[in-house]
């Protein structure tokens, strides 16, 4: 039987996004970093249940609001996978000396002055090799978030150069999904899409580099390279440290540059972690498992909980001791919890129509290539924030804007571009969305402590807008020539 339902208006649309954003808002003034512990899945159930109601007040049954909530969670799954296997990952590198072995050699190489500029380009060349900002941020991002803890840079400086560099590599990348996702949404093709993206991305990078250049020549740490001697110590001594150890995050790279899918990839990368604790460091399950007598059954009890929970490794350095602490697929649960809330507040509000009615307004208001093309970043980031996903962030506003930017006479990387600079970069500000709650807890850092120091994502949407007001590069429709009539 067809659903007597009516069109929301905007103002009913609006009513779970006030109250989502109100709740939020306490929650961090309350709770601070811990809002994430479980206080912001209740506050976006909560608003799910508004929208709920409101849904069913316009005619929206239940039925339906349940599909939309399962036809959401299932466009997560895939994300929340690789978050338990990034969880194993984390673990498995830990107790082999990957990472060890990455701050190891970082702090010998690395100061605080190049840190910053250091990490950024590591992290995009890094991912345009992968196509990954995920698999960059859980590999090298992991180990550079020790280097500059253990080289006393603020976490979330260091943390934002991180995910800076990460996310213009996935944006630049052939190999990655939302490169391929936005030129499919707006009718072009990807290396158009691409050679289109370097007028606004290069710029944005160049900025970014320079700020950090500048940050690191003024920076001022609490560790000097007297401070940094008893941790490399205590690394060398705990683990057996080599250049052998960077064949495993090699072979990742190589398996991710071949286009083996991340879910494979990744669960190879964590049993090669475990193949190398058994040849470099079987010490260290002992440590771990507390079996010291039955070497096979110790390998395999260590193995399993750095694959699952939580994992300290003691050193006797208080700092060492901090970074080689892990918490396995056990560790991502919160963050699962958050993404499956978010995806159920976005999902009634899709299922209900408000997400489009808002959506409708938003167009309504175009009237020039400008405002065209700002309203589309905001739409953008508008999704990241309410749909809680990058993919619906660059799909709903494609499928939206598509037939305007046509009708317009513009040509589609115009759209392309702006989904990709606004879409791709802007959800890892949000904690609530899947790559801002994903990046926050693999790094080990709140969202709102990184945010502002994510200059290349803040930069990203603006430099797009920019452009547009501007009318620089705007590339327009070649329309073929009409066929003579006789």
């Amino acid at each position: 039987m067809a659903e007597n339902t009516r069109k929301p208006t905007l103002a009913e649309a609006l009513v779970p996004i006030t109250f989502l954003i109100i709740l939020l808002s306490i929650n961090v003034t309350i709770f601070g970093d811990a809002a994430l512990d479980g206080s912001n899945q209740m506050v976006l159930i909560l608003s799910a249940a508004v929208a709920g109601l409101l849904a069913m007040r316009i005619g929206v049954s239940w039925k339906t609001m349940q599909r939309g909530i399962l036809h959401s969670i299932n466009s997560a799954l895939p994300s929340i996978l690789i978050l338990l296997l990034i969880g194993s990952l984390a673990g498995s590198w830990m107790i082999s000396g990957i990472v060890p072995a990455m701050i190891y050699y970082g702090l010998k190489i690395l100061n605080p002055t190049i840190l910053l500029v250091a990490s950024c380009i590591i992290c995009a060349l890094v991912s345009m090799a992968t196509g990954s900002s995920w698999t960059t941020i859980a590999t090298v991002g992991l180990a550079l978030i020790g280097i500059g803890r253990a080289l006393g840079v603020e976490e979330g400086v260091i943390a934002g150069a991180i995910i800076s560099g990460a996310y213009f590599g996935d944006k630049m990348s052939p190999l990655s999904d939302t490169t391929n996702l936005a030129p499919a949404m707006a009718g072009t093709d990807l290396f158009t899409h691409i050679r289109y993206m370097t007028l606004t991305t290069l710029p944005t990078l160049g900025i970014t580099l320079a700020i950090y250049l500048v940050m690191g020549l003024s920076y001022r740490t609490g560790n000097d390279i007297h401070d940094i001697e008893p941790i490399l110590s205590a690394l060398s001594d705990t683990f057996q440290i080599n250049a052998w150890l960077f064949v495993a995050p090699l072979l990742v790279i190589v398996l991710i540059v071949m286009r083996v899918p991340a879910i494979p990839a990744l669960l190879a990368g964590s049993l090669l972690g475990i193949v190398c604790a058994i040849i470099f460091q079987p010490h260290i399950f002992h440590q771990i498992s507390g079996i010291t007598d039955h070497p096979i059954e110790s390998a395999y009890v260590a193995s399993m909980m750095a694959l699952y929970t939580k994992v300290n490794i003691v050193t006797g350095n208080a700092i060492v001791d901090e970074l080689l602490s892990t918490g396995g697929m056990a560790g991502m649960l919160g963050t699962i919890w958050l993404i499956l809330s978010a995806m159920v507040f976005g999902g009634i509000m899709d299922a209900s129509g408000m997400l489009k009615r808002i959506a409708e307004v938003i167009i309504s208001v175009v009237n020039s290539t400008g405002s065209l093309i700002a309203s589309t970043a905001a739409s953008c980031v508008f999704f990241n924030i309410t749909a809680s996903d990058q993919y619906l962030a660059i799909v709903v506003p494609g499928k939206m804007f598509e037939k305007i930017y046509k009708d317009r006479g513009l040509a589609p990387e115009n759209l392309s571009r702006t989904l990709e600079d606004s879409g791709t970069v802007t959800s890892v500000l949000i904690p609530w969305n899947t790559c801002g709650a994903a990046q926050s807890n693999v790094l080990g850092v709140s969202t709102f402590t990184y945010l502002p120091y994510c200059f290349f994502n803040i930069i990203s949407p603006f430099m797009t807008v920019f452009y547009a007001y501007a009318g620089i590069k705007i590339a327009k429709l070649t329309r073929k020539p009409e066929p003579d009539i006789d």
